[in-house]
């Protein structure tokens, strides 16, 4: 795997460091951002579909550990509700991971870069459609079969595509009247399992460039602590604005790239 990292120029590994530190702000901030790490790693690399996701989910280890710790530090993962979600998703998050991790495998890298795309696209449609202050209702009303469900769908397509719970999961389950700072702490705790489980599945296959992931994942994780200091100080309505932005400009040069 050490090829790969020879192979890329200077300016390639500042604009992926640069990536990882938008990304785990992102990841912190709003949820999906984890989805930039993919992307840069998609693009300005060589790497196979198996290797993107295998060496972006092994960022998302240290980041979800994190996620989670500073979201214990300022209360949200301290609420019954919020860790029993948490608890919920990470169990539907053991069951779906796999199953994203072999459909990885079927797909070309052609067909991944399209999907990937279309992917990023969506959670930018989402991120913008999410209300901005969250429902009132919390998370004490969620049904667990729902949790798990969609713990589920979330890792699937986490493991598929290497990005953590946060991207699709807060977006969902805000929609499901879920407050954005409980959504995101109950996201960096799923994200550790999704990433976790498909570290392992990955790099049992030789697919995760442990040298790549810590270009991307070290400043990845200064990210996420600036991430979770810029959601608890700036307007939800900037954070996302600059996120849709950002991620309608990558979605078609992803989708062109594979």
């Amino acid at each position: 795997m050490g090829g790969v990292m020879a192979g890329l120029d200077v300016s390639a590994v500042v604009a992926l460091a640069v990536i990882g530190l938008v990304a785990g702000a992102g990841i912190a901030a709003v949820g999906p951002g984890g989805v930039l790490a993919t992307a840069g790693l998609f693009a300005v690399t060589a790497l196979s579909p198996a290797q993107v996701a295998g060496t972006a989910l092994a960022t998302n280890v240290a980041t979800g550990v994190l996620g989670a710790a500073v979201y214990t530090r300022s209360g949200e993962l301290r609420d019954p509700g919020t860790r029993r979600t948490a608890v919920l998703l990470s169990g539907g998050a053991v069951a779906g991971t796999p199953l994203g991790v072999l459909v990885n495998g079927l797909v070309t890298g052609r067909v991944f870069g399209v999907l990937l795309g279309a992917l990023i696209a969506l959670v930018a449609v989402l991120v913008l459609r999410r209300p901005p202050g969250g429902a009132e209702q919390g998370v004490g009303g969620l049904r667990g079969g729902t949790v798990v469900a969609a713990g589920a769908g979330v890792a699937a397509v986490g493991g598929m595509f290497g990005v953590g719970g946060p991207m699709l999961c807060v977006p969902l389950l805000v929609a499901l009247g879920v407050p954005v700072l409980s959504a995101l702490a109950a996201a960096q705790a799923q994200s550790v399992v999704i990433a976790g489980v498909g570290t392992a599945g990955y790099a049992a296959a030789g697919a995760v460039d442990w040298p790549l992931a810590a270009v991307v994942g070290v400043p990845e994780l200064a990210g996420v602590v600036l991430g979770w200091m810029i959601a608890r100080a700036v307007p939800a309505r900037a954070l996302t604005g600059a996120l849709v932005v950002s991620l309608l400009t990558l979605a078609p040069d992803v989708a062109l790239h594979g």
